[in-house]
């Protein structure tokens, strides 16, 4: 486990977002990106194994939805702790926000875990 400060990890996670190649943040819109401790087990409706979920999206994915624009964004959460105790070093840290993060995003554009795993992101 490495340590990396909240302020410091919501940097990294910033950066990520970054390097999210251009066609696909532009295909991201009114989606609220954050970074939590530790997931809610009890708020997720999952059992032990939610210590172990690294990132989460909520909402509807893109090819679901009928309609306009939702009112409330779509959320992305980050999981710092998870992560940081998943990872001996910062580079490890620093590759593991950047594929979560591409992971959430990928289920917001519609993608399945099959998907996310054929893309290496899973």
């Amino acid at each position: 486990m490495i340590h990396l400060s909240r302020r410091e990890f919501v940097r990294l996670v910033h950066e990520a977002y970054q390097r999210v190649p251009q066609r696909i943040r532009q295909a991201v819109r009114n989606v609220d990106i954050a970074v939590e401790e530790w997931p809610n087990p009890e708020a997720l409706g999952l059992g032990p194994e939610a210590g172990n979920l690294l990132g989460l999206y909520i909402g509807v994915p893109l090819p679901e939805r009928q309609g306009g624009e939702p009112m409330l964004p779509d959320r992305i959460v980050i999981y710092r702790q998870p992560i940081l105790r998943s990872c001996s070093t910062r580079r490890e840290a620093e590759r593991e926000i950047e594929t979560t993060l591409l992971h959430e995003v990928g289920h917001y554009l519609g993608m399945d875990e099959d998907d996310l795993h054929r893309l290496g992101y899973g």
